[in-house]
């Protein structure tokens, strides 16, 4: 079922990218290294600033948008020095998440084919309280590094990495 279209976002995208980020830490707010209060306190500036980021070299950020322009979800990638092609800043509203739907899947799609043209692997940080996002990425092959690390925010806890070895297309 596709009711939505997905595209890559950027600098003139940041009044959507900023309202669907504040969605994203009142959903989830173990998932981004990052609080609410904070992320409300922001002037547009960095806004801007932090939608313009996909647009360097190396980044990347798409986002579902279905027909009346609201955005259901995002996913963004960067490159680490250490670990190469990143998937960061997942997120898809409640009210359009499971396979059935398709757009974390389609979402996903794009970023490998980003992460594809600069490594063979695809790396991604998730907190270990987020079983439905830890289910999706062992769905689409992602697997279990053993690597741990402190989430820096409360309620504290770990995040795993996981990684997916990409293949040919």
């Amino acid at each position: 079922m596709t009711d939505f279209a997905v595209r890559p976002f950027g600098a003139d995208d940041w009044k959507e990218y900023r309202e669907i980020r504040l969605r994203m830490l009142a959903d989830t707010p173990i998932a981004f290294g990052e609080t609410l209060d904070h992320a409300q306190s922001l002037p547009d500036e960095v806004w801007r600033d932090r939608a313009a980021r996909v647009e360097r070299h190396g980044d990347a950020g798409f986002a579902a948008i279905d027909a009346d322009g609201r955005w259901l979800g995002v996913m963004r990638g960067y490159i680490d020095e250490a670990l190469g092609p990143m998937l960061v800043g997942v997120f898809v509203d409640p009210d359009a998440r499971g396979a059935a739907r398709g757009v974390a899947d389609a979402l996903l799609d794009l970023v490998i084919h980003w992460a594809r043209e600069l490594d063979d692997r695809l790396t991604l940080h998730v907190h270990a309280d987020n079983p439905r996002a830890i289910a999706f990425y062992t769905r689409r092959g992602f697997v279990d590094t053993g690597h741990r690390a402190e989430y820096p925010l409360p309620p504290y806890g770990l995040e795993w990495e996981m990684r997916l070895e990409l293949g040919e297309e």
